[in-house]
């Protein structure tokens, strides 16, 4: 048998994991992938391979639990490894590629990882080439909708809490899809409330952030963007320059608690009131867990440690979502300082030492030729990073504006309905209000991110 290699060159791992045994069953039968896939879906990607049904197969239950299992428990990655990764690439069973693909997340070794692209390629049925095999992989399974094999979270669960400890309360049963949960290359924000300044190896929330009236903002210029709130008559601002290196804030504004979690990846800021909550649940204190889903972060409630779903502000996990807790939204503008401090001029708004000296435009930079983190497909009626304007109406239906589009006919004094809902100018933004006037909890995002959230959404004008 060849020496085994160390994993600490080709695996990003904390620690080491007990064994953990995977109770798969015998039957394997072939089907035709189950639901017929949009033209736009096989047209980039091609048709999908056959789909197995039922439990995985004695051997492919061992070889899986050697490969991804044994080499994780071990430290090491040796020949039964490469066997075993072999079997089950000619096992023609394309729901083990998640598992693959959960494992190639955290390959530091490229031929390690090369050799993982492979097998998951033969499975899915595609010679998969690019620069970003783990990428490529992932958006063809998200895209085919390729099932998960039995007892997926179990596996999923050893690999990730194996990198990061501190996931072991994040990765447990809920309403939540987790073939779509990756890792977004930070750690988890699990810092005591109140604790803004405590340094971290992760994306660090702000709590009862200090704020300064408008004119005392000298450090900021009347282009800079920012996420405008009004609550009860008190506005604040939030600039976009401490977002990008918070994305997150627990705040109290107009006497209601909020939560304000910022989605760089998905330009999407949004406000959740974490207070007037059935009897019995505490305030959430929300974090950022360091995972995505979908190219969405990932944010969970330090109290009870359930996980939310950050687009839609619902607990899919833990106590939370056992008390099936729906969070409501305060509508936030997006749009630049100077006309945001003109329309409210009594606004205070965050001081500048929350930006930790960090001034980055993701926007324009990393993110300016589309999602970084895989998507699979999306809805072709616009493009990727399109500003849109999203909102759910009284029957509950979403739909989406495109900002564009809607900023002009506003200013030309058109009247945008949908539904209940009507959209006015605010502060040099787009907000969403009811037939009488009162906030629907709207907000801005990309197109990409509010349509693979809301699937079935209308898009205005039709």
């Amino acid at each position: 048998m060849a020496q085994a290699v160390n994993l600490q060159f080709r695996v990003l791992l904390l620690a080491s994991l007990a064994m953990l045994s995977l109770f798969w069953g015998t039957a394997l039968r072939a089907q035709e992938a189950a639901a017929p896939l949009p033209a736009y879906v096989i047209e980039e990607f091609g048709n999908p391979p056959a789909v197995p049904q039922g439990p995985l197969s004695p051997w492919l239950k061992s070889a899986v639990q050697v490969a991804f299992i044994d080499s994780i428990t071990q430290s090491a990655w040796g020949r039964d490894q490469t066997i075993a990764l072999n079997e089950i690439a000619e096992s023609k069973d394309p729901r083990v590629a998640w598992i693959i693909a959960d494992l190639m997340r955290f390959i530091a070794d490229r031929e390690l990882h090369r050799d993982l692209a492979v097998a998951a390629s033969q499975l899915l049925g595609k010679d998969l080439q690019a620069a970003d095999y783990w990428g490529a992989v992932t958006d063809h399974l998200i895209a085919w909708d390729i099932p998960a094999p039995p007892d997926y979270l179990e596996a999923k669960r050893a690999i990730f809490t194996n990198v990061v400890p501190g996931w072991d309360d994040i990765f447990v049963e809920g309403d939540i899809d987790w073939r779509m949960v990756s890792w977004g290359g930070v750690l988890i924000d699990d810092r005591a409330y109140d604790t803004t300044d405590e340094v971290c190896n992760c994306i660090p929330a702000a709590d009862n952030p200090e704020v300064s009236s408008a004119e005392e903002a000298t450090w900021l210029k009347d282009e800079d963007v920012v996420f405008g709130i009004v609550v009860n008559g008190e506005a604040r601002a939030y600039p976009r320059r401490i977002m990008e290196v918070r994305e997150m804030v627990n705040d109290t504004l107009g006497g209601r608690h909020l939560g304000i979690p910022y989605c760089t990846l998905c330009g999407a800021a949004q406000a959740y009131f974490t207070d007037q909550l059935p009897l019995g649940i505490e305030r959430p204190v929300l974090r950022t867990s360091g995972l995505l889903i979908r190219s969405n972060k990932v944010m969970y409630d330090l109290t009870s440690l359930s996980v939310f779903d950050t687009f839609l502000g619902k607990a899919v996990t833990g106590p939370l979502a056992k008390r099936k807790l729906q969070l409501k939204q305060a509508s936030v503008v997006t749009t630049d300082w100077g006309t945001w401090k003109k329309t409210h001029p009594e606004t205070t708004v965050l001081l500048e030492r929350y930006a930790l000296g960090r001034d980055p435009d993701f926007r324009n930079g990393r993110d300016a030729d589309g999602p970084i983190f895989p998507v699979g497909d999306v809805d072709p009626r616009l493009p990727v990073h399109e500003d849109i304007i999203g909102v759910l109406t009284a029957s509950g239906k979403a739909v989406a504006f495109q900002r564009s589009r809607a900023m002009v006919a506003l200013q030309q004094g058109d009247e945008i309905a949908f539904e209940n809902v009507r959209l006015q100018l605010e502060a040099g933004g787009i907000k969403a209000v009811d037939a009488d006037g009162s906030d629907l909890g709207s907000h801005q995002a990309f197109w990409f991110a509010w349509s693979q959230f809301h699937p079935q959404t209308e898009l205005w004008p039709g």
